[in-house]
């Protein structure tokens, strides 16, 4: 009697690379979604202490239009793809930066 887990394998060699193909590509959606949190997170301290005046300084323009322009053009991939994952986390990402900058500049 077969194994309920192999059943839909011929042998354990295909189970195994069936295994090693999922998780791979698990990894890599997971690591995309992490790199664009990550993108996310480049401004927030800054634009944190700016809030608390604990300084006076805003980030640098250059890196805000970059990361904002790379996650832009990230934004546009996932939407194309119908990533709706990295749609939705681009997006609130955009909003929670431009409410932050809103109420530092607004003040």
């Amino acid at each position: 009697m077969k194994n309920k887990i192999l059943a839909h394998f011929d042998s354990l060699d295909d189970f195994k690379k069936y295994v090693v193909e999922k998780v791979s590509y698990i990894s890599a959606e997971t690591l995309g979604w992490v790199a664009n949190l990550v993108l996310h997170a480049a401004t927030i301290p800054s634009l944190l202490a700016v809030m608390n005046g604990l300084t006076d300084r805003n980030p640098p323009v250059d890196l805000v239009l970059l990361v904002w322009g790379g996650l832009g053009l990230l934004f546009i991939k996932a939407a194309v793809q119908k990533d709706m994952l990295n749609v939705i986390t681009i997006g609130l990402g955009f909003i929670a930066q431009a409410v932050m900058m809103a109420l530092i500049f607004f003040k």
